[in-house]
C-alpha cells in the first residue's frame, strides 16, 4: 500500500480526525470532577442505537487511516479499539463508565500519528498485538469446543445413552 505522499493533505487530515476525536471522546467538562466526556459516551446512553452510532463515526478516523497507507496491523489494533468500545458499552452503566474512560477515538488517532511518525515501532508494536489477539482467540475457540464437548458428553451420560 503506498502512503498519501502529500504532507500538507495528511496534516489537514491529522488536524482533522485530532478535532473529531476531542469531540467524540474529551468535548465536556464534567463540573466538579477533574474529567472530560464526549459526545461518544453520550451516544452510549441511547439504548440499542448509541453504541453504533458511535462507532460508525469512529470509523472515520480507521477511514482516513486507510487512505493514508496504514498497514493492516495497525488498521486491526484500531478496529479493535472501536470494538472494544462497543461491546463493553453496550452493558448497562458498566458500559457507559467505561466509555467515559477508555476514548477509543483517541487512542487510535495516537495510533495513526505514532504511524506517521515513527512507523517501523508501531508497526512492530501492532503486529505483536494482532499475533497476541490471534492466540487469545484460539485459546478461547479450542476452551469454548472443550466445555462444549464436555456439556454434551455429560448430557448424553445422564440421558442413560
Amino acid at each position: 500500500m503506498k502512503k498519501d505522499g502529500n504532507k500538507a493533505t495528511q496534516g489537514t487530515s491529522r488536524k482533522r480526525l485530532e478535532k473529531l476525536a476531542w469531540y467524540m471522546d474529551s468535548s465536556i467538562k464534567i463540573p466538579g470532577f477533574n474529567a472530560r466526556l464526549g459526545l461518544d459516551g453520550l451516544l452510549g446512553l441511547i439504548p440499542g442505537a448509541g453504541d453504533t452510532i458511535g462507532a460508525l463515526i469512529s470509523s472515520i478516523v480507521i477511514s482516513e487511516a486507510v487512505r493514508m497507507g496504514v498497514p493492516k496491523s495497525v488498521l486491526l489494533k484500531m478496529a479493535f479499539n472501536i470494538a472494544l468500545d462497543v461491546v463493553v458499552g453496550a452493558v448497562p452503566v458498566l458500559g457507559d463508565l467505561f466509555d467515559f474512560v477508555w476514548k477509543a477515538n483517541q487512542r487510535n488517532v495516537v495510533l495513526l500519528n505514532d504511524y506517521l511518525e515513527n512507523p517501523r515501532e508501531t508497526l512492530a508494536t501492532s503486529r505483536l498485538f494482532a499475533w497476541g489477539l490471534g492466540a487469545v482467540l484460539v485459546i478461547f475457540a479450542i476452551l469454548v469446543g472443550t466445555l462444549g464437548f464436555a456439556l454434551v458428553r455429560a448430557l448424553l451420560n445422564a440421558g442413560g445413552v
